[in-house]
């Protein structure tokens, strides 16, 4: 249960067969930033390189200062694989 003034949040990691999903319950004025560290995503996936990687807050791109809102949902997106134009022609050049 929050304490009253607290707001709840996710944040969501999406792997290729698994998601990891942390629960946390910030301040007022509390932002991208304060959720990741407060659900302890940089200790619990050190491989990610925050200089690559976009997060955004239920699924549009933001920046880490961006302001939260109670309920909201903090996603860490994966740099594609494959660019999907290179994709789409792969698909096109197939017999």
């Amino acid at each position: 249960m929050c304490m009253e003034g607290n707001m709840r949040v996710s944040v969501v990691y999406a792997l290729p067969r698994h998601q990891k999903i942390w629960e946390v319950e910030l301040g007022p004025g509390a932002t991208v930033a304060d959720a990741l560290r407060a659900a302890g995503v940089m200790q619990e996936i050190p491989g990610i390189d925050w200089s690559r990687e976009a997060v955004g807050v239920s699924g549009r791109v933001r920046s880490l200062a961006t302001l939260l809102n109670p309920g909201d949902r903090v996603e860490i997106y994966r740099p594609r694989q494959v660019d999907p134009k290179v994709r789409r022609q792969q698909r096109l050049q197939r017999p």
